[in-house]
């Protein structure tokens, strides 16, 4: 795997790949698990080539302390990249990305009012100006994302509908655990005992109860619930253990 250290010498590379190559992406902020490796494994599958990039984007936290207590894992965030079929990885730095003071933002003003944009102001700001600047930098045939962040790939997918990006953006099937805790780079903040809680969060979830009643009943377990909504056919969570945010959905 080429490893590319700044934006410069990416963007000299990638000019010299073939105009008719397939490119896939799948853009990661590291602290890398299995969820990672099937969208690198599904990009490596029905590309030509897979780049991926590792960049822990400020903005789109809401909590500094968030930002700062996110796990840098990079040795093993190289391994994992490498041994599931990625061929290039960029490691930008927050100066190249945000050479514009973070002046210029994406801002989609309909499905950022609901769920995680409503309980997070401002954070798919962060998350829809990053990957801009990235498929800008990385012209993918193909972007790759994990359906457990699903209302991020429906935000994405429709600003490259909007801004006719010329971008195919594909979901890939959430990766659970044993226990069927979706996988998530926060998991590894939990405690053995928050990581129970976590499980059960899960277990209760999927359920197939009304949302109220699933709210009753994680609250009796001591699981703070931000919200747990349907829309557009799906079930979505997002609840706090500790100071440690989850989230899930599944289809009904």
């Amino acid at each position: 795997m080429q490893i590319f250290h700044n934006l410069e010498e990416w963007i000299a590379f990638r000019a010299t790949l073939p105009a008719q190559c397939t490119l896939g992406f799948a853009p990661t902020m590291g602290n890398l698990h299995a969820g990672h490796a099937s969208l690198f494994l599904a990009s490596s599958k029905e590309n030509d080539y897979t780049v991926s990039s590792l960049f822990i984007n400020p903005t789109q936290f809401n909590r500094p302390d968030d930002f700062e207590h996110y796990p840098r894992t990079l040795e093993a965030d190289i391994k994992l990249m490498t041994d599931s079929g990625v061929d290039f990885c960029i490691l930008p730095n927050e100066k190249e990305i945000y050479a514009d003071g973070y002046t210029y933002q994406v801002q989609e003003n309909s499905l950022c009012q609901l769920m995680e944009g409503k309980h997070r102001p401002g954070h798919f700001n962060g998350v829809l100006t990053v990957v801009m600047k990235l498929l800008n930098l990385t012209r993918p045939t193909t972007a790759y994302f994990g359906e457990k962040d699903y209302q991020q790939y429906l935000l994405i997918r429709g600003m490259a509908q909007a801004l006719f990006m010329n971008v195919a953006i594909k979901s890939c099937p959430t990766i659970r655990e044993e226990s069927g805790l979706a996988f998530s780079s926060r998991n590894n903040r939990l405690t053995p005992e928050q990581k129970i809680l976590a499980e059960e969060f899960a277990r209760i979830f999927h359920q197939d109860k009304a949302c109220a009643m699933i709210i009753e009943e994680l609250n009796a377990q001591g699981i703070k619930v931000d919200y747990i909504e349907e829309h557009q056919g799906r079930k979505f969570a997002a609840v706090m253990i500790g100071d440690i945010r989850l989230i899930d959905n599944y289809s009904l």
